[in-house]
């Protein structure tokens, strides 16, 4: 299990408590990383008193470059085992989460990748608008039984070691996700997207997480950056899908972004006739001037890391097309937490 924070020091503890009361009925193998991104707060004390008590061996390693993609590498390159669970800091599992993964893990040991349920766990009640971007903060809910599905939330992914070398991320990652306190995203959909391309994603609904979130994240001034990142995330993460040219995906990107901004203006009509909230308009809004702001990144990109970029997730395999992705919830890029 790989655990990549920043400052969370307390929310770290939480986390590492969760992990402490695992229930465990069979023999299986696991242990903790914390991967320490440049932390400057008491992350080095949490770690080391749960260390004394973990059930299971608990290291930290360090990793200077700042980012939640480099600090997922450095827990990969760092560790051996077949399967890597990535479990963010603010997540508290399930007392038999470590228990139902292995089981599905045995059960599925050909699927590139699988997550469960994760249940958003408010710090205190958010103003009455914010459930309704739900999906922005990971939250993750397919039913009750286990479906594979084209892309998967990152908190509490669990990806098996040989899939992800395969499809490349390992040797090269395109979509950053959180830098300190930037609100950048986009970097667990392009792991789910580029091991989706050649074998399964798995939805195992057993294996439930609460998200922990704090009470400055539920601001609308927060939702808004995050939504905000996400549709610079969203454009990055469809471009790794496209499978033909950079003229075609730049006419239809722009095509699509008359979508979005339809239904920007249909929130706005809506608060103006007193139907709905002004903070719903505000919010699409910024999820569209996102996605311009992708539309012109890729722009300045360099044509040779673009080539790379575009289409790098097409699928090789029988799978959801990309329109069939894209109107998939489970698609969207989301808050992925240091």
């Amino acid at each position: 299990m790989v655990i990549c924070t920043y400052n969370h020091a307390a929310l770290l503890d939480q986390a590492l408590s969760a992990l402490a009361r695992q229930t465990l009925t069979g023999d299986v193998d696991w242990q903790i990383l914390v991967v320490n991104n440049n932390c400057t707060d008491a992350t080095d004390a949490v770690v080391k008193s749960h260390a004394v008590v973990a059930p299971v061996p608990l290291t930290m390693v360090d990793e200077n470059d700042q980012g939640l993609t480099p600090a997922r590498l450095r827990g990969v390159v760092s560790t051996a085992a077949a399967w890597i669970a990535f479990v963010d800091d603010d997540c508290l599992l399930a007392e038999d989460w470590i228990a139902e993964a292995a089981r599905f893990a045995s059960a599925h040991p050909d699927c590139g990748a699988f997550a469960g349920a994760v249940v958003l766990d408010w710090e205190v009640p958010p103003p009455a608008f914010v459930p309704r971007f739900g999906w922005a903060f990971a939250e993750q809910d397919h039913g009750p039984a286990p479906r594979t599905l084209p892309c998967l939330a990152g908190a509490g992914l669990v990806v098996r070691r040989a899939a992800l070398a395969e499809c490349g991320w390992i040797d090269r990652q395109f979509l950053a996700d959180r830098i300190g306190n930037k609100l950048v995203s986009g970097g667990d959909v392009e792991i789910a997207l580029r091991i989706g391309s050649r074998h399964d994603l798995w939805y195992n609904p057993a294996c439930r997480l609460r998200h922990r979130i704090p009470e400055h994240r539920a601001s609308p001034t927060y939702v808004k950056a995050v939504v905000h990142g996400l549709g610079t995330s969203q454009l990055m993460g469809d471009s790794l899908l496209w499978a033909g040219t950079y003229r075609r995906w730049l006419a239809t990107s722009l095509l699509r972004s008359g979508r979005f901004l339809r239904t920007a203006l249909r929130d706005a009509a809506r608060a103006a006739l007193g139907r709905g909230e002004a903070i719903d308009a505000a919010v699409s809004l910024c999820f569209v001037r996102g996605w311009f702001i992708g539309i012109w990144r890729m722009a300045r990109m360099d044509g040779s890391e673009r080539h790379a970029l575009l289409g790098c997730a097409v699928p090789r395999r029988a799978h959801p097309t990309p329109a069939e992705r894209r109107s998939d919830p489970s698609c969207r890029p989301t808050d992925s937490s240091e």
